[in-house]
């Protein structure tokens, strides 16, 4: 694989560090001359000084030929063009572009530039996940799909607690895909009872959320 990667700071030096110990062809491209220069020296013939967002630079890193753009620059509209650029110019097939303010994130999905990353993003859904009662956390959304994966933590004397899957009543459209219990998880059967303090994992059609968390964190809860 050839990957074109736009910024060399710590994620983009360390990615292509990573590529390249892979066996993956790797240019990587930083406008900032001490940094280009910090970089170079380990990475040699791999890193080339210019504008990541200038036509002629990203031609001349061969962009033409690459397999994956990915734009890690410290500047969100920087990473939008360079994105949009390989796309819809260069044909790129695939490109990964860093969100480095979450709030921009709904900018890149309107442009269709996917996956975009947000570390904030990414370390909120941790926290999320790790900490007890925290809430229901969306771990996954397929919008094309029109799916996603949420997990929650089921209320003791919630209707879900001590209700065989069968009988919970769920909506068409929706699935208990994991039971999280006592540190290990196993895929639910019909007969499979769920108790307070169980994690489960559902995949549901968007628009389907209300009507599953009443079954497993209550009305109380939800609010």
């Amino acid at each position: 694989m050839y990957a074109l990667i736009v910024g060399a700071g710590k994620v983009g030096w360390n990615l292509a560090r990573e590529l390249i110990d892979k066996g993956n062809e790797v240019t990587l491209v930083e406008e900032d001359r001490r940094r280009y220069e910090t970089v170079e020296e380990e990475l040699e013939h791999a890193t080339q000084y210019g504008d990541g967002t200038e036509l002629w630079v990203l031609e001349r890193a061969g962009i033409e030929r690459a397999d994956l753009v990915v734009a890690v620059t410290g500047d969100d509209e920087d990473n939008i063009l360079i994105c949009q650029m390989a796309t819809e110019k260069y044909g790129v097939e695939r490109v990964v572009a860093r969100c480095n303010n979450p709030r921009n994130l709904q900018h890149f999905e309107l442009l269709g530039i996917k996956p975009a990353v947000s570390a904030t993003d990414l370390i909120l859904r941790l926290i999320e996940h790790e900490v007890p009662k925290y809430g229901l956390v969306h771990l996954l959304d397929l919008k094309e799909e029109r799916l996603e994966i949420i997990e929650m933590e089921v209320g003791h004397g919630s209707p879900a607690d001590g209700s065989r899957v069968s009988d919970l009543g769920m909506p068409d459209g929706a699935l208990v895909i994991s039971i999280l219990r006592d540190g290990g998880g196993f895929v639910p059967v019909g007969e499979s009872v769920v108790r307070g303090g169980d994690e489960v994992l559902v995949v549901l059609d968007i628009g389907l959320e209300e009507a599953v968390t009443q079954r497993f964190i209550g009305r109380a809860e939800v609010a």
